[in-house]
């Protein structure tokens, strides 16, 4: 029973990894160049501090999730891990929350502030971002997931081990 937990655990962590580091890959290497009435223009992520943002959060916690992939399962250093899950956790939602809002004016743009729409231009571009945030929003999902996990089994709140 307990192999079956810790491979569960282990299972969920290598695909918070991986959707984690695609995000931040897609959208590190997210760009297009575009021209609008004789002006040439590129979209980059590295034009946009949020989108910046974004990639260092998923780079943080890809590296972290790699990292306690090597943790062994009877150490100690697991209620730490509770407490970095969920820092975490938080670092990647404040991230994909970042970006969403960028996102979310690049296409639907701001009347009030007169800002245009920018995905009719470059629509590769707003696909990658797009893709970037999906991937990371299922990044985070798997890390509720295993935070929940976690808080149940390394914590035991509702004192269901007996001592």
């Amino acid at each position: 029973m307990a192999n079956t937990k810790r491979l569960c655990t282990l299972v969920l962590r290598l695909m918070a990894v991986a959707a984690t580091l695609a995000a931040a890959v897609v959208m590190a290497t997210s760009h297009e160049r575009s021209n609008v009435l004789g002006l040439s223009f590129e979209a980059k992520y590295n034009h946009t501090p949020a989108f910046r943002y974004f990639v260092i959060a998923n780079a943080i916690v890809t590296v972290y999730g790699f990292l306690v992939l090597f943790l062994p399962s009877k150490s100690q250093l697991w209620r730490l891990v509770v407490a970095l899950d969920m820092v975490l956790t938080m670092l990647l939602t404040s991230g994909i929350s970042a970006a969403l809002a960028i996102g979310s004016v690049g296409r639907h743009g701001n009347s009030y502030a007169g800002w245009l729409p920018i995905c009719g231009q470059v629509p590769k571009y707003c696909d990658q971002v797009k893709g970037a945030l999906i991937a990371s929003f299922v990044g985070l999902l798997i890390y509720a997931v295993l935070l929940l996990y976690a808080i149940h089994n390394v914590l035991d709140p509702l004192l269901l081990h007996k001592t």
